[in-house]
């Protein structure tokens, strides 16, 4: 029978007079409760978790209806949360990080008049094709693949150079190629070859310069230490596993972006040596010095983690 009332209006009358009935929100019903939610971030937070993938497995394991990783994302997301790639470090022992902060606590107190008179050393691998390490681009959101999106990779004969190096306070001293495989024999002969010459080149006095060299097999074997002790060249007393002490492995990075920076790769194995040494040369002794100032910095660090990882 026609009231003469609109639908809407009735609909209305209808709401209020059903005050007992429950408002029934729309949209699809939540999963999650807050306490789930709050659960989800203090698995990631406390490291019981250590990405959405887990953090979904283990909330999954404890509700009716499973949610998907995405859901855990936008959950730790809406937490101000954010995903980094992990880094990669060297794994550290128990001894690794005891020797480290003793190493730490005993040059913590040392100047930067003391970290001048060390000559850093270190060997790098040097690709044809580009670095190790991830490159990042930007383009406009939903456009197709460019071709500046993509770092070419080849599976046969894309070659790399080993070299071995050294800078100090003055700059850089002469930088050598590895042949081969090195091993004990061949570092020696390199030492014999290029570190006096590089000692010269940046004004140190051999009985006088510290030599710091890392833990490799080849740097610490009989026929290495007998050729130091021949030579009376004192060698610093370096921790293992610690690339993030020294200071040469940043000098490397320069290299590395600088030979990115070519436009083609290099036509052959000589030509990226030719292209390494310009560079090499190039590197202003301000930037080794701006590195071997970081040292102290570099020990607190090592003291603050009680000898685990850095961000160096």
């Amino acid at each position: 029978m026609a009231t003469g009332v609109s639908k809407s209006k009735i609909a209305l009358i209808k709401q209020e007079l059903c005050l007992d009935k429950e408002n029934l929100m729309g949209g699809r019903p939540r999963k999650l409760t807050p306490q789930d939610e709050r659960r989800i971030v203090s698995l990631i937070i406390t490291g019981k978790a250590e990405n959405a993938t887990d953090a979904a497995k283990h909330i999954n394991s404890a509700i009716d209806n499973p949610i998907s990783v995405q859901t855990v994302r936008n959950i730790l997301k809406r937490a101000k949360l954010k995903a980094y790639v992990k880094k990669k470090k060297p794994f550290l022992k128990s001894q690794h990080r005891k020797a480290r902060l003793l190493f730490a606590l005993k040059y913590r107190h040392w100047t930067k008049e003391d970290w001048k008179k060390v000559l850093y050393s270190d060997e790098t691998k040097i690709n044809r094709f580009g670095s190790d390490g991830r490159k990042y681009m930007w383009k406009p959101v939903g456009s197709g693949l460019i071709d500046r999106e993509v770092e070419g990779t080849v599976k046969f004969g894309g070659g790399s150079l080993m070299v071995w190096g050294c800078m100090g306070w003055e700059g850089l001293g002469i930088m050598a190629e590895v042949e081969g495989r090195m091993d004990a024999q061949q570092y020696v002969d390199i030492l014999k070859e290029h570190l006096g010459e590089s000692v010269e080149k940046l004004g140190m006095e051999m009985e006088d310069f510290i030599f710091q060299q890392d833990n490799d097999p080849k740097h610490t074997s009989k026929k290495a230490q007998k050729w130091f002790e021949d030579n009376g060249i004192q060698l610093l007393d370096w921790p293992a596993q610690s690339p993030d002490l020294n200071p040469i492995e940043h000098l490397w990075s320069i290299l590395k972006k600088r030979l990115n920076a070519y436009d083609t790769p290099a036509k052959g194995m000589w030509e990226l040596w030719e292209r390494a040494v310009k560079e090499w040369d190039e590197i202003r002794k301000e930037e080794c010095q701006k590195l071997i100032e970081s040292m102290p910095s570099r020990l607190e660090a090592v003291i603050k983690a009680k000898g685990g990882h850095t961000k160096y």
